[in-house]
């Protein structure tokens, strides 16, 4: 799988490097270069904010009492998109990290990991919704848009795909305990343990729907607002296109780089995505090229010291452990 996930990286690069250069290098950092560092700055501020109702997003679904408060998944989800958008890992590495991060922020183990599982699919229902307005859009704006049959038939197939998830989630663990069980006297000796708090965790979750509902509904603004941050960036890129144009776009790029999980960071995926849906609705694919080079400065301005703040923790945690291992044995 890493190898894949190298590859796929590599190949990304080339592709998105290709076309960044078929257009013309001068002419997509003349674009980006019209937004300036303050409008830069707007962009970043703003995306940070957004974070901020993710992590609220995420902390609605927890269980009660709460051990932990919302700034503990504010922090746990931007150390996973910071791990999906700037390490060449695919979506499920990061997943990973924003887990443990969370983790040793001070949230139960089996409960981050499990709350994660419940968050992403929250998020991808709401981005399904997300995405059938911006088809739906589409077909309103542009009838004629050969990209509109094969983003339906792949909007249906998602649909599907998030309901079986969800089935397996509610109905499912049942098996894998059942398997852990017989497995777990000679492979894995603590998995029935694991295996049946993580399905205590996830039914309690869904159990209340109060939580469930408003996570929904959170992720499904905090979509909406991440394309109203792509407009605020095009207008301050001089750009003035229309926000239901803008939306279609983000909705529906999004959702392409959603069927390409398994390239790290959709590299080469969202620039051609762009590049396409820009040009239905007059975007010079110069500009849509600034803007997704942008995004990914937007990510490394936050991410890279993110990484760097949560591996300054984990290193704190291991150098604790080892002092705490060390006296132990002295006191033997």
């Amino acid at each position: 799988m890493r190898i894949v996930s190298i590859v796929s990286a590599v190949i990304g690069l080339l592709v998105g490097t290709a076309i960044v250069g078929y257009y013309g290098f001068a002419d997509v950092w003349h674009a980006l270069s019209a937004i300036h560092w303050g409008g830069f700055a707007i962009v970043c501020a703003y995306h940070l904010a957004l974070f901020c109702l993710l992590g609220l997003a995420w902390y609605s679904v927890l269980p009660t009492p709460r051990t932990v408060g919302v700034g503990t998944l504010i922090w746990g989800r931007v150390v996973r998109d910071s791990g999906s958008e700037v390490l060449p890992l695919s979506q499920l590495g990061g997943f990973g990290m924003g887990a443990r991060a969370a983790t040793v922020a001070g949230l139960a183990g089996m409960l981050s990991f499990a709350s994660t599982v419940v968050d992403i699919t929250l998020e991808t229902l709401a981005q399904l919704v997300y995405a059938a307005v911006g088809l739906g859009m589409l077909v309103w704006l542009h009838p004629g848009a050969a990209i509109a049959k094969p983003l339906g038939a792949g909007l249906i197939v998602g649909v599907f795909a998030v309901f079986a998830f969800v089935f397996v989630q509610r109905r499912g663990m049942g098996v894998v305990e059942r398997l852990a069980e017989r497995l777990a006297p000679r492979w894995i000796p603590d998995a029935v343990g694991h295996t049946r708090a993580f399905h205590q965790h996830i039914h309690a979750m869904y159990a209340r729907m109060v939580g469930a509902q408003l996570g929904f509904v959170l992720h499904l603004a905090a979509w909406f607002a991440n394309g109203v941050e792509a407009w605020i960036a095009l207008h301050l890129m001089g750009v003035p296109l229309g926000i239901a144009a803008v939306l279609t776009i983000e909705s529906l790029l999004y959702a392409l780089r959603s069927f390409a999980f398994f390239v790290p960071n959709a590299v080469g995926v969202q620039e051609g995505a762009y590049v396409i849906l820009g040009g239905l609705f007059g975007l010079p694919p110069e500009t849509a090229l600034a803007l997704s080079l942008l995004k990914r400065g937007r990510d490394l301005t936050i991410g890279v010291p993110a990484l760097l703040i949560w591996q300054g923790s984990e290193g704190r945690r291991a150098l604790r452990a080892g002092r705490d291992l060390r006296s132990g044995n002295e006191a033997r």
